[in-house]
């Protein structure tokens, strides 16, 4: 395997349905590894068979890898704007496509898709999981 990176997230007991929904919207490929799946021995945990130990969606042009948070308490927050998910895509309206996707599955806009000072198109929307995705494309 090639060196690469990756965006991974860990969700509290939403990851399988987070990504299915990300594949439905984004496309891609979509493997779900659930811990019933998996030997356990040594383990330093025993977790829920049904909770899922690893997935990855890959897209045309990156990944995006995430699991079951393993924190009983969930502490930690996923919504925020501390970070988000850069994809770059072709054309404006192919970001403005997964933007209204987002929005009608449950999704909310936290910055609506325009003409960036710098020159590009970008904007930014949260998707029903709390994620924040942003989306960019060349200026025309």
């Amino acid at each position: 395997m090639a060196p690469s990176l990756a965006t991974y997230i860990s969700l509290p007991g939403q990851t399988a349905e987070a990504m299915t929904h990300w594949h439905e919207v984004l496309g891609g490929e979509l493997s779900i590894l659930r811990y019933g799946d998996v030997d356990l021995d040594g383990m330093p945990f025993t977790p829920d068979p049904e909770s899922v130990a690893h997935s990855t969606l890959t897209l045309p042009h990156g990944s995006i890898a995430a699991g079951d948070s393993m924190d009983a308490q969930n502490e930690y927050p996923i919504r925020g704007t501390a970070y988000s998910l850069l994809y770059t895509t072709d054309t404006p309206e192919e970001s403005r496509k997964y933007i209204d996707a987002f929005v009608e599955a449950g999704g909310t806009v936290n910055m609506p898709f325009g003409k960036a000072p710098w020159g590009d198109w970008y904007g930014q929307v949260f998707d029903r999981y709390g994620v924040m995705w942003s989306f960019s494309s060349d200026g025309e």
